[in-house]
């Protein structure tokens, strides 16, 4: 378009008279000056400044952070960047003086060097959809493992904490649900070192599960980087199909004063809503009604009066009020050659739920040194221990089927004042008297390296790392308990251990030639060998309830895996060019031979290819839309691998302990399959970034389309063969979704600043590809099928409750008048439409506000605990009923969706009633306000006095309200079926909800 075509627009023209009006008044400028500080206050040395309009003159600071700057013509902003802090761009309106404050950051520079993954690169030429998130977003999030405070933080990150107990476990899906048996959750790289995000837990607790990646102390994390796209995970081939997650560390500043930072926090938690239980009348009068309703004599009522029948609330019982504190030390610093940081954390957060307790005590020292020009080396190792204190939650002998399940009509002490049990669950006494549950980690991830700078441009690096992981369980039901009595006492101890070695070789050579030409190139070698063992003792028939030592026990058994090994070699390269800032093309190769896979496809290859346009720095655009800032279409394509299944999938296994007249022998165990290979997923991704007006408002979009195949599925063969199954490549799994991110600055100024980033996704799952349908939980009501989502629901539909008869109308499938199990059908997924978040970051003068909002919608929830819970009397004394049963059926012409209360049953057994149904279906969109932050910063000029460079206090709010649909106490709690990668989604029972938190705290840097 000619410059006269473009003025030709009314509104175009209008906009190049205000621009010509802004740029004739920064030409009039001929300097600048101002000072530069940390946002604490800190006056900021050695910041470079230069001009974005790429003028060779530039400046930096002084030891007192202030700067000058002569402005050629068409200078109108200049940029301020420093190692360790987030870059900022500032517009030129007058001579100034101008405050700037920079914040803590990971990248270097506008347009510096970064490092994503393996790669090099300058910022602006990145052509993978990569999402950096520092840590300062991340410091007023609460949550006891990183992960659960990246909920909402960066769009197609979904992440939901299966239940509210303290370091419990997290589902995290990126971009959707890839596999059905191989595992789903992202690749996890602290400093280098690749961790396991899969518990080393081996005793039920009643589909509660632990989170160890609750072992990494927040607080130590400078900044978390989200790879999603395959141009991106494509260098992590093997490991990539989930995207990746890489966390740095803090690591320390050169030629800074060593700097001492404290944190102490305390808070309490509370329960925001509980489950709605009928009283103990209610209970007895419903009981009543169904023998009625059966045919029952008037005479005859199982309770003839209900007005005495007491109610005893158990549920309020085992909730309390959660005392919570943290404490973290840091210290940090350098000098020419050095720099380090130690880090340092004592954890302590009660559940709401009683009898579940966290506690975290860990270090970390990071050390970098330079030994001469051309060498350095450095350490990062971080020690955990944890322990926390236990009781299973979805079984009969847990803590909170006792308080939700029991009913209410069952009265807590007998008339000789001693506690009763109910006819299924402990008595809430006993349990807090009696309950031994505990368990124990250690955890070590270290890594050392060398880096050589060979040349200028090239450099090489060598990595070693350690991820030492040692889980130690230790229950002991005793006979008071019911899981103990019909033992005498049942106590297990089990020690988990799983290590895992990493040596990496990097090769990196950047160049950039005739002022176009930017090349950036890496190639290297990774080494990963991983040890498992895992060995329990069990004693029961203890002598007494004081015995619970397993040497006390009358019999004891044991077992062992041994070592179990599993290795992995890879080799990968990539390379970046760009053409003049503008065009940008990308390419990556790595190959994996990974242990687990068949003789014959050990090796795997994963290519991909991406390229970006960077349309924002053409001269059409430059001249003629000012405002633009930047403006960049890219896209990708590339393959990734999966190998987490069993170490030993593909080979033919023989099992001990066959035992043939007396004598010891061997037996085959598992068929062998040498043609198992990887699961491979292909992506193609298609994005647009844009920043307009001095970069204040900022939006990126991108479409996926992945497709998994050769899924590794263990499928059933003929017995003749003397298996059942067998491990083969078999189906495929489709995810297709945008992400949508938009970020803002609203207001700027001196005294009051105000930012908003709003992001959302949506994924569509669907199973392409499988040749036999089946259940993934024990209760058959989540089924994986072809033509439908993971985790979809296969239950009975019901259309209505007859007004005439009270009964229960189900949808009749197959047409041939009666309800079977043919009748069942897909009716809904766990899978949420959309998701995302919502926050807002503003600061005045010394005070800072932060509020964050998190919402999910379109995902489907069968809430479990209806169906235990609205048995319409059939289950007596037994179990408890909710609120919501009091407006089931009780004569002709009433609507409900509540059958009428019967105890007779179906001339099969079942209870029409109590159908799995659609009826306990429910839709568990909800919107959170996850986070609200106050803080007050005490001006420099107070704290300097008494030699504390920055002191700020601050009250932290999470879970404040929820705005949902959903009958249960929480719409986003979860049943995780197991330990293993076969979890399901969208499961309520007998799950703690998420706790509401306030925490006052205090920072103190010297």
């Amino acid at each position: 378009m000619t410059t006269d075509k473009f003025l030709a627009r009314p509104a175009s023209l209008v906009l190049y008279f205000l621009l010509s009006i802004a740029s004739a008044s920064a030409q009039q400028v001929t300097q600048v000056s101002g000072t530069v500080t940390s946002e604490d206050g800190a006056p900021l040395d050695g910041v470079s400044i230069i001009f974005s309009e790429k003028h060779s003159k530039g400046t930096i600071t002084d030891k007192d952070g202030t700067f000058r700057l002569s402005v050629p013509p068409g200078g109108r902003h200049i940029e301020f960047s420093l190692l360790g802090y987030a870059p900022q761009q500032l517009p030129i309106t007058g001579a100034g003086p101008y405050n700037i404050h920079l914040k803590k950051g990971g990248e270097i520079g506008l347009d510096g060097v970064v490092v994503v993954g393996y790669a090099q690169q300058k910022r602006s030429t990145t052509a993978g959809v990569v999402s950096t998130i520092n840590a300062v977003a991340l410091k007023d999030i609460h949550g006891a493992g990183f992960n659960e405070r990246l909920q909402g933080i960066t769009p197609g990150l979904q992440i939901s904490s299966n239940s509210g107990v303290e370091g419990g476990s997290a589902l995290v899906r990126l971009r959707g649900a890839t596999s059905i048996n191989a595992g789903n959750d992202p690749l996890y790289i602290i400093d280098g070192v690749a961790i396991s995000s899969t518990p080393l837990q081996t005793l039920g607790q009643g589909g509660q599960t632990t989170n160890p990646l609750a072992d990494i102390n927040p607080n130590d994390i400078q900044d978390v980087q989200v790879l999603k796209d395959a141009n991106a995970t494509a260098m992590y081939g093997s490991r990539a199909a989930n995207g990746v997650i890489i966390i740095t560390t803090k690591r320390g500043d050169r030629n800074g004063k060593t700097k001492v930072a404290l944190n102490t926090e305390y808070g309490w938690g509370h329960y925001p809503k509980l489950w709605s239980l009928v009283t103990g009348p209610q209970h007895a009068a419903i009981i009543n009604q169904a023998y009625l309703n059966d045919g029952g004599a008037p005479s005859g009522l199982p309770f003839p009066v209900t007005d005495t029948i007491g109610t005893y609330d158990r549920l309020h019982l085992i909730f309390r009020t959660a005392e919570q504190t943290t404490n973290n030390i840091e210290v940090s610093g350098g000098n020419g050659k050095t720099k380090f940081y130690l880090g340092g954390d004592f954890t302590n957060q009660q559940s709401i739920l009683k009898l579940q307790d966290f506690q975290r005590m860990g270090f970390r020292v990071n050390i970098d040194h330079t030994l001469n020009k051309s060498l350095t080396i450095g350490v990062s190792t971080s020690y955990t221990y944890t322990k926390r204190s236990l009781s299973p939650n979805g079984d009969t002998g847990g803590i909170l089927n006792t308080g939700l399940h029991t009913p209410t009509l069952t009265p807590i002490f007998k008339p000789d004042g001693s506690y009763n049990n109910g006819e299924r669950f402990n008595n809430p006494y006993i349990l807090f008297a009696n309950n031994n549950d505990h368990a124990y980690g250690k955890h070590l991830i270290a890594n050392g390296y060398v880096k050589w700078r060979i040349l200028p441009n090239l450099s090489f690096r060598s990595s070693w790392s350690l991820d030492n992981n040692d889980y130690h369980e230790f229950v002991y039901y005793n006979a008071n308990l019911t899981s103990g009595k019909s033992t005498s006492g049942r106590a297990i101890d089990a020690n988990t251990s799983n290590v895992t070695w990493i040596g990496e070789q990097v090769f990196n050579y950047n160049v950039a030639f005739n002022s176009k030409h930017n090349l950036s190139v890496f190639a290297g070698n990774t080494l990963q060998k991983s040890t498992y063992q895992s060995a329990s003792i069990t004693g029961t028939n203890f002598p007494s309830i004081s015995f619970s030592a397993i040497s006390s026990a009358a019999i004891v058994t044991g077992s062992t895996t041994g070592d179990i090994n599993a290795g992995l070699i890879s080799y990968f390269a990539g390379a970046n060019y760009s053409y003049d800032d503008k065009y940008i093309f990308d390419a990556n190769l790595r190959t994996d031979a990974s242990s687990r896979f068949g003789a014959n496809n050990r090796w795997g290859r994963f290519p991909s290819l991406g390229a970006a346009w960077r349309i924002g720095e053409e001269k059409f655009i430059k001249q003629h839309l000012t405002w633009v800032d930047e403006l960049k279409l890219k896209a990708s394509l590339g393959w990734t691998g999966n190998q987490n299944i069993a170490n030993f999938a593909s080979e033919g296994l023989w099992s001990g302990g066959n035992n043939y007249q007396d004598n010891p022998g061997i037996a085959p165990s598992q068929l062998a399959n040498p043609n198992l290979k990887w699961e491979t997923t292909r992506q193609w991704d298609l994005g647009l970034q844009a920043g307009v007006l001095n970069n204040r408002l900022r939006f990126e979009f991108n479409y996926y389309d992945k497709q998994t195949s050769d899924l590794l599925l263990s499928v059933p063969i003929p017995a003749k063969t003397g298996f059942t199954s067998i491990y083969d490549n078999v189906g495929a799994v489709s995810n297709k979704g945008f992400e949508f991110e938009i970020a803002s600055t609203n207001i700027s100024n001196k005294n009051f600043q105000w930012t908003t980033t709003f992001n959302i996704a949506h994924n569509q799952n669907l199973v392409t590809k499988l040749p036999t349908a089946f259940t993934q939980y024990n209760r058959d009501w989540v089924k994986l099928q072809q033509g439908y989502s993971m985790y979809s629901f296969w239950l009975y539909k019901q259309l209505y409750v007859d007004p005439k008869t009270g009964n229960a109308v189900y949808q009749d499938v197959d047409h041939d008048g009666k309800i079977t199990t043919a009748d069942r059908q897909i009716v809904g997924n766990a899978f949420p439409k959309f998701f995302g978040g919502f926050s807002n970051s503003l600061s005045y003068k010394n005070f800072d506000l932060n509020f964050f909002l998190y919402f999910s919608q379109g995902n489907k929830v069968f809430n479990m605990n209806r169906y235990f819970q609205e048995h319409a009397g059939n289950r007596g004394t037994s179990w408890s009923m909710q609120a919501s049963m009091l407006r089931a059926w009780k004569k002709e012409g009433d609507v409900t969706d509540i059958p009428r209360l019967t105890n007779k049953a179906n001339p099969d057994g079942s209870f029409n009633h109590n159908f799995e149904s659609s009826r306990f279906l429910e839709d568990a969109s909800f919107i959170r306000l996850k986070n609200v932050a106050l803080g007050y910063t005490l001006p420099a000029r107070i704290t300097n006095r008494v030699g504390i460079e920055r002191l700020r206090a601050y009250v932290n709010v999470t879970n404040l309200f929820t705005i949902t649909k959903y009958s249960g106490a929480d719409p986003e709690v979860n049943v995780a079926q197991d330990y293993s990668n076969q979890t399901v989604q969208g499961l309520d029972f007998s799950m703690a909800p998420h706790p509401r938190t306030i925490n006052i705290g205090l920072n103190v840097t010297f």
